[in-house]
Order: C-alpha cells, then sequence, then structure tokens
C-alpha cells in the first residue's frame, strides 16, 4: 500500500496506552541491528515514548487499521527536537514559526507495517500541518532506521551527533533539515 491508502487521525488521549507499546514494539523491532540491545532497552520510555505534549497541542496522529493504531508521528511547534516526556522538566516554550523551524517528531510504526506507506502518510500529513501553521523550514532529530523515510521527502543531513540515555549510553541520531514551499504530497 502507498500513502494515499492511509488517513492519519488526531491522537487523543486515550490512544496513549497503545501508542506506548506501539513504540516499544517498533523500537524493538525496527532498530535491531542498528542499534545495540542496551541502547533499545534505554531508549525505550526516555528518547523514545510518548510526548504528551503533542497530543494536547493538537500535532499528533495515529494511523489505525481495522481499529488498531499501526503508526504515529508528528510535529511540533516548540522547542524540544525529541524525547519522550520523561526527558523533559519545565515548560516547553513555543517556536516562531516566522524564525524557527518546526520540528517533525516520534514516529513510530509496528514493524509488520513498516515499509507500506505508514510513514509516509504521516510525515505528508505533518509537512500540510505544518506549511498551514505558516513555518517554512522543519527540522528532525532522526533515527538511523528513520532516516530513510525523511531522506525520501527532501530532508538533508545537516549533522550526525549523539543523544544521551540513562545509564551513561547514546544513541546516534540523524539531524535533517528542509525548506518547504506550496502544497505536500507524498512522494
Amino acid at each position: 500500500m502507498d500513502a494515499a491508502a492511509w488517513s492519519p487521525r488526531l491522537a487523543r488521549w486515550e490512544d496513549i496506552p497503545e501508542m506506548e507499546g506501539l513504540i516499544s514494539a517498533s523500537v524493538r523491532g525496527l532498530h535491531r541491528g542498528i542499534h545495540s540491545p542496551e541502547q533499545i532497552e534505554a531508549s525505550i520510555g526516555t528518547v523514545f515514548g510518548v510526548d504528551r505534549q503533542l497530543i494536547r497541542d493538537g500535532t499528533y496522529f495515529a494511523v489505525e487499521d481495522g481499529g488498531r493504531i499501526i503508526g504515529c508521528g508528528g510535529w511540533s511547534r516548540r522547542a524540544s527536537l525529541c524525547g519522550s516526556d520523561s526527558m523533559r522538566t519545565g515548560e516547553d516554550p513555543l517556536v516562531d514559526p516566522g524564525r524557527d523551524p518546526a520540528r517533525v517528531r516520534a514516529f513510530f510504526v509496528l514493524p509488520e507495517w513498516a515499509r507500506r506507506g505508514v510513514g509516509s502518510a504521516l510525515m505528508a500529513e505533518c509537512e500540510r500541518a505544518i506549511t498551514a501553521a505558516g513555518f517554512r523550514r522543519v527540522l528532525i532529530v532522526a533515527t538511523l532506521a528513520g532516516e530513510p523515510l525523511y531522506a525520501r521527502f527532501g530532508y538533508r543531513v545537516s549533522e550526525r551527533t549523539e543523544v544521551s540515555m540513562p545509564g551513561g549510553l547514546s544513541t546516534p541520531v540523524v539531524r535533517m533539515e528542509k525548506e518547504l514551499s506550496g502544497p505536500v504530497d507524498a512522494p
């Protein structure tokens, strides 16, 4: 299936338990072979987890198949670049769309649904919403597993770095950026 087959909807508060399970399954399945088992386990719930602020802001989406959430992802007009609620203390300030880039955040797909257009549908929906909110630039701190999706959407690597995790571990990430213009369609 391609991105046109999926219709992302806004994530709801009651989706959180299901999305937490989806995120764990996604990271354990799609990051295997890219990261060590220790990195994977340390990242779940910290670097990779639900960010409730995105749901409150109405910028987080879910894709369903038969009433089951198979993918989720969103964008933010806030300063945080990545991480779940547990990584942040205090208020996450808003950024200025005239000066700052929007952030694409927290994309996860169940492994059995990977590479079937779910991530592309979420990305296209995010870019439409980002453009409608007045942003013209987008920044992503991508996982190595997510980098190919974002590259297909025209995001360019600007930096390779690492995010610190509990236990003295870190995980490699890729800072990617894109200028938006006009209507957004999935590649």
